[in-house]
């Protein structure tokens, strides 16, 4: 969460977020290599939330099945919470919160909420399956995305196919974008659902194995970009390690999946290992990672007022750096008011869908 706000403090208050990462088109354009890592550490965020909604998947229907939830209850919150995830999207596209410098944003934009709230809608059924079962269909869905995104060459030249732009590769036409093509990201919805069986199963082993498997993906990840061809989407410059480095996020191309989820496999296996962090239950990271959706709703228009109010022309690094700790700490007291608020409550809740 902490990531996601730095990438959204870039876009609103410095205005320097890269265009680019797409499957065709242009390239991504880095001025410096800070304003590269900037954006590179924040490739972490999307793919981890996908993750690690199918992980809170399981490990929701395991405590609510404890407290007497029956099956059919259980897979009805899940469509309720996957289409407040899509209304909640629309709102906020309405509300224009993806505008920048005066540009107007569309209505009709298909975003990481979206695409988490369908990906939740389509993957409750798999919750029954074995964990095998769910290994060969996130493998499958990881090849079968690769193939099914269009050569770079194609790139606008197939927008106007709304299935395919809807559901595998990013696009758009008119009013209508989608940077987040539902289908692509379902395979690490169900590689987290997994990830939640073996949880359950033995929670220790499962985040040391998961660290050996993170060092498998990043190894991957070594191997199909130094070949720079299928794996990567289109092939990008490597003259220098910012090239080596930029992937393909929209649709994920399998360097990104391989690169970002490896290194989230680890920091789970790393966070395994604190037994008492730092500054106990007032830690920001738990403090936001508790109430994530009401961290996101509330950070999106902390850091656009800041943009639109105090840098609506732009700023340098540095202002917003500042100005995005600035942020993080207007929205601790509140955030963590909430999480408590939210914990307290009955478990139908509407309170609990925030």
């Amino acid at each position: 969460m902490v990531l996601m706000a730095l990438d959204h403090a870039n876009f609103h208050i410095s205005q320097q977020h890269s265009s680019g990462e797409y499957w065709g088109g242009p390239f991504p354009v880095f001025s410096t290599p800070m304003q590269f890592l900037v954006r590179f550490v924040t490739h972490l965020c999307a793919p981890g939330f996908f993750f690690t909604l199918g992980i809170g998947m399981v490990l929701f229907t395991s405590s609510r099945s404890k407290k007497g939830w029956n099956e059919s209850k259980i897979w009805g919150h899940f469509l309720v919470r996957g289409f407040v995830l899509i209304a909640l999207q629309i709102i906020l596209n309405y509300g224009q919160v993806w505008s920048v410098a005066g540009s107007p944003a569309l209505r009709w934009y298909v975003g990481v909420l979206a695409a988490l709230g369908f990906g939740m809608i389509l993957c409750v059924p798999l919750l029954r399956l074995k964990p095998k079962y769910l290994a060969w269909i996130s493998l499958g869905l990881f090849v079968i995305m690769e193939v099914l995104t269009p050569d770079a060459l194609l790139w606008g030249k197939n927008f106007d196919q709304f299935a395919g732009t809807l559901l595998i590769f990013s696009g758009g036409i008119g009013e209508f974008w989608s940077n987040y093509p539902l289908l692509a990201w379902v395979e690490l919805i169900v590689l987290g659902i997994l990830f939640g069986k073996l949880i359950l199963e033995d929670a220790r082993t499962a985040y040391q194995n998961g660290a050996w498997l993170g060092l498998i993906f990043l190894t991957g990840f070594g191997l199909l970009r130094a070949l720079n061809g299928f794996g990567n989407i289109r092939p990008l410059p490597k003259d220098n390690w910012m090239g080596f480095l930029s992937l393909v996020k929209y649709p994920p191309s399998m360097t990104f999946v391989l690169l970002t989820i490896g290194i989230n496999l680890i920091l789970l296996w790393a966070f395994s290992k604190v037994k008492e962090p730092i500054f106990g239950e007032m830690n920001p990271l738990l403090v936001y990672g508790r109430a994530p959706l009401f961290f996101y709703l509330a950070h999106v228009w902390v850091y656009l007022l800041m943009g639109r109010l105090i840098t609506p022309e732009g700023s340098n690094l540095a202002v917003m750096f500042v100005l995005w700790l600035v942020g993080l700490f207007i929205l601790y007291i509140p955030v963590r008011w909430y999480g408590h608020f939210k914990s307290r409550q009955i478990a139908t809740s509407w309170v609990r869908f925030l």
